[in-house]
């Protein structure tokens, strides 16, 4: 079962304009919704675990960074 969504607080114009687009293209205004949704996120690229590392690596240089066994040998001392 497809799942749905439901959007709040649109600006009044932005409904009118939804519904002109929706009118040009012969379709419902749920489903010009659904169409600019799906084109949107069409061309929008998962980044690789790798990107994602290389970027936290990025945010995080230059910062101290406890080693992991310390975190550990510090989790059982504490049981």
């Amino acid at each position: 079962m497809p799942g749905s969504l439901q959007v709040r607080n649109l600006d009044d114009d932005l409904i009118r304009r939804l519904k002109q687009r929706a009118a040009r293209h012969g379709r419902s205004t749920e489903a010009e919704h659904r169409e600019i949704l799906r084109q949107a996120l069409a061309s929008e690229v998962e980044p690789s675990f790798m990107d994602l590392a290389a970027e936290l690596r990025a945010l995080t240089k230059g910062r101290r960074h406890t080693p992991s066994e310390e975190l550990l040998r510090e989790g059982r001392d504490e049981r």
